[in-house]
Parts: C-alpha cells; structure tokens; sequence
C-alpha cells in the first residue's frame, strides 16, 4: 500500500515510459549523428581515414588545439578559484558588477569576443603595441618584441577567456555552502593557512574543481568563433582542428572532415572520461 500511494503521488509516468523515452532522446540528439560522423569516415576504408586523420596539418592541429585547451583549463583552475574566492568571501565595492562580469563570455557571440581579442592584442592593438617592437615592454623579450595576436598564444588566451566562467559558476555556489567554522576550527588547532586550505578547503572543493575544468577543456576544444579570428590560420602554426573541419567541408571533403572529427570525439571522450573517474574518486575519498 505504501508503494502504491508512492507511486500515485508521482508527477512523471512510470519507469518505463519515462527510460524509454529518455533513451529516444538521447538516441535522437547525441547517439545517432556521433555514430553517423563514424560510419562516415569509415566509409571509404582504414587507409583513406587514416591518411585523413594524420597529416602533418591535421596533426599540428590536433596538438595545439588539445594542449593549448589543456593549459588554458589548467589557468583557468587556479585564477577561477581565486575569483571565486575572493568573490564569495569578501566585500568590496564593485562585487557585484564583477559577479556580473563573469557570465560575458557566455552571453557574447563568439565572433564579437574574437574580434575584440584580436583587435586588443594585435600589433597596433592597445596592448599587443606594448610588446611589438618600440613598445614599452618590447626590451623585455629582445630586439623583436613578442607577438601574442595570430599565434598560439593568442589562441591560450581566447580559450582562457571562454573557460574561465565554467570553473567560477561551479565552485562558487560550493563556497557559498562551505562552513566557515570548520576552517576556524583548523585554526584553533593550531593549523596553518596553508595546512587549513589543504587538509579542509581543497577536499571540499575538489569535485567542483574538477567539474569545471572538465567544462572548460570541452568548450575549448569545440571553440571556432572566438579563435578563428586572432589564431591567423598559419598553416602548422596556429591552425585548430575545428578549422581544419571546416577547410575539409568547404572542400567538400566529407571523408577527411568526418575522420577529424571522429579523433576529437575518441580523444575529447577518453579525456573526459579520465577526469570523470577522477572526480568520482575524489568524491569517494571525501564521504570517508
């Protein structure tokens, strides 16, 4: 009986129509068009996928699309963490325009924040002038100044402009709940600011951390827009794979495109997956 009236009291149908239609979705959204982009690039046999997938192009792709994705999450960790902190635990003039301020990047167009990169940081920009070659920082980096626009450098810093808000909305509500007792209490112990952060914060914040750093390295993975402006495409340089997909289609291409975007799909899956696991230990030996 007490099944029964629980069973009454539920707003969604049964287990079943609701698996069944979830499963649908998911099938119709997600599992049909990435199992479609393998059967593609698997048309034409293993040698033209291959030969697609590794060329010296696409390979220089590969690396600086997933490592220049790895680095900026890995800043946006620590400086999001900061920013979080300072955001949730102080009060200064401005907090809330600054808490306002975070959400731009996912709130602007991708080409308006490329193009305002590109024109901030290119060699007349406001401060790309300031290490070309006559800037007030040139001497710093030698006779030649330092180039960040249309280098991979400048694709590190649009990545790190559109990651950053995945790492601070994820760990800011976890502040926000997080007992400041329990950091007075380290203290009283005779624990260190240091020692207190480690041993009391940083558990805490783990999951979240990891969360958001699993955000922010897929978004730039997949990221175009805002890239593809101050990158400048130089062949073997600053090229990232989504490009590379577009050059493909724009080619009509479709094998060679196809084949791309299964590698970014195995080696953005396998990474995800390694984050996953390891937030789901970290979660783990946290309960204990």
């Amino acid at each position: 009986m007490v099944l029964l009236s629980m069973a009454r009291r539920r707003v969604l149908p049964g287990f079943a129509p609701t698996l069944g239609f979830t499963l649908f979705y998911l099938s119709l959204i997600v599992l049909v068009p990435l199992a479609a982009v393998f059967l593609k690039s698997s048309g034409h046999g293993f040698d033209a996928f291959w030969t697609a997938a590794t060329s010296p192009r696409v390979m220089a792709s590969y690396r600086l699309s997933f490592g220049a994705s790895l680095i900026a999450a890995f800043i946006n960790l620590f400086f999001g963490l900061i920013l979080a902190w300072c955001l949730v635990r102080y009060d200064f003039p401005g907090r809330k325009l600054v808490d306002a301020l975070i959400d731009l990047p996912f709130a602007l167009p991708t080409a308006v924040a490329g193009i305002a990169l590109t024109a901030l940081y290119a060699p007349n920009g406001w401060v790309g002038s300031l290490f070309a070659p006559g800037g007030a920082l040139a001497p710093l980096f030698g006779e030649g100044g330092a180039k960040i626009a249309f280098t991979p450098l400048g694709v590190l810093l649009a990545l790190i402009f559109i990651g950053l808000p995945f790492i601070v909305r994820t760990v800011q509500p976890v502040l926000e709940d997080m007992e400041t007792e329990l950091e007075e209490a380290a203290a009283s112990l005779g624990a260190q600011r240091w020692q207190t952060f480690r041993l009391v914060v940083l558990p805490t914040l783990l999951p979240a951390l990891l969360t958001g750093f699993a955000l922010a390295f897929a978004r730039a993975v997949g990221e175009y827009g805002s890239v593809i402006f101050i990158a400048g495409n130089i062949p073997l340089v600053s090229e990232i794979t989504p490009l590379m997909i577009i050059s493909k289609l724009e080619q009509y291409d479709y094998v060679g495109a196809t084949a791309i975007a299964a590698v970014m799909l195995v080696v953005s899956f396998v990474l995800l997956l390694a984050i996953n696991g390891l937030q789901a230990w970290s979660s783990r030996r946290g309960a204990r």
